[in-house]
């Protein structure tokens, strides 16, 4: 991997048990940070530990319930913070107030204690350490089970949240995009799921813009069926399933799952000599584009895969520049393709073509000003005004 590319890369992931130690999620992955760290710290880029995720958040409600469970939580992240000379941690609890997976622990309380928790995280962590979290298109959950209508609070104390627009229809049938830029056709029965609604409510709860990141996948998924479009219709599957994304096959495993690396290799897609790329036609895939969501999609007579490639992470890139934004992560970089056509697409469009503009892109791609002027961006969903290419 060449690590310049990346301002901050996020190993994912470790979890709290019920002890509160944290654990790593395979045998091999200390030896992998330990080498990341190194690594990445000789090429300047900085790396963050990511607690939590999809099958991680079992006991994150217990772990920050109480002043005696927060100090030893934050302990025990400071232990593991030292040992491996990390830069940062992410907290990806899925979800606050919610109950995520099945399962998982969860009370009206969790909103305040988790921001208790980062209080206490931030004063124990070294200076300069980042802090980030990883959330949903909405708002924290409060007491009440609804958004947060302030979250200035959370503000203060992290350097960004990421927000992780993608898996929005998973694998439902009639199939809808992974990851839509806005709901452009006004037609959406998940209208709050989109990056221009994840904006509005971040921002309308007081989280500025330039503390804000843009999740962005290199995956789709695969649903068994065959269709010409996308339907805007509600996911049967909630909330949304966060899990790292692993490599399939057009017959999908048990996450349904294809990297867009692997479309590739699978002769599914051709890569055109402008970096874009175009269905196979003896795959017997035909791209098509849907415009409400401002995603692509293949489709067979007996498969449709929503995903993303470098005109719609374009169109991304330029979103996160127009409205002020931090940047944007992409989950995962296993996804991406030898050339990095998913990474220069986007940052071309945030930071502008490398003759240009300093090589940073992706697991924080920042803007070069971070400028706190935000642009003035109303509930609207039309609110960018047509392509943004």
């Amino acid at each position: 991997m060449n690590y310049a590319l990346f301002d901050c890369i996020d190993f994912a992931f470790a979890f709290p048990d019920a002890q509160f130690n944290l654990i790593f999620d395979s045998p091999d992955a200390p030896t992998l940070l330990h080498n990341l760290v190194v690594e990445a710290h000789a090429a300047g880029t900085l790396v963050k530990l990511s607690i939590g995720g999809w099958s991680g958040s079992h006991y994150f409600s217990i772990a920050v319930s109480t002043a005696t469970n927060r100090n030893t939580f934050v302990n025990n992240i400071l232990a593991i913070y030292v040992k491996y000379n990390l830069d940062g941690i992410d907290i990806d609890w899925e979800y606050p107030g919610q109950s995520g997976r099945e399962g998982n622990t969860e009370s009206p309380s969790d909103e305040e204690n988790m921001l208790e928790f980062l209080k206490l995280l931030r004063t124990r962590l070294p200076q300069g350490a980042k802090l980030s979290a990883a959330v949903q298109d909405t708002p924290f959950a409060g007491p009440d089970g609804r958004p947060i209508k302030d979250a200035s609070g959370f503000a203060e104390i992290l350097d960004w949240c990421l927000l992780m627009n993608y898996d929005d229809f998973q694998t439902t049938t009639p199939p809808g995009p992974n990851a839509p830029l806005y709901d452009g056709c006004g037609s959406s029965t998940q209208p709050s799921q989109n990056a221009v609604a994840g904006y509005n409510a971040w921002t309308a709860a007081g989280f500025p813009a330039n503390k804000l990141v843009l999740g962005i996948p290199a995956y789709g998924y695969v649903i068994n069926t065959g269709v010409d479009h996308l339907r805007q219709r509600r996911s049967l599957e909630a909330p949304r399933l966060h899990r790292l994304a692993r490599r399939t096959t057009v017959n999908a495993d048990d996450d349904h799952q294809i990297q867009f690396r692997d479309l590739v290799t699978k002769g599914i897609l051709q890569r055109n000599d402008d970096g874009t790329y175009a269905a196979v036609p003896s795959s017997g895939f035909q791209r098509s584009w849907d415009k409400c969501s401002a995603t692509p999609f293949l489709h067979s007579d007996t498969q449709t895969i929503p995903y993303d490639d470098p005109e719609s992470l374009g169109m991304k890139g330029a979103f996160a520049k127009k409205t002020g934004m931090l940047g944007v992560n992409m989950f995962d970089v296993h996804g991406e393709t030898d050339q990095w056509d998913l990474i220069a697409a986007t940052r071309n469009n945030l930071l502008g073509p490398p003759s240009t503009a300093a090589a940073a892109p992706a697991s924080a791609l920042t803007s070069p000003s971070g400028s706190s002027s935000v642009p003035s961006m109303p509930g609207d969903q039309q609110a960018l005004g047509g392509p943004l290419a």
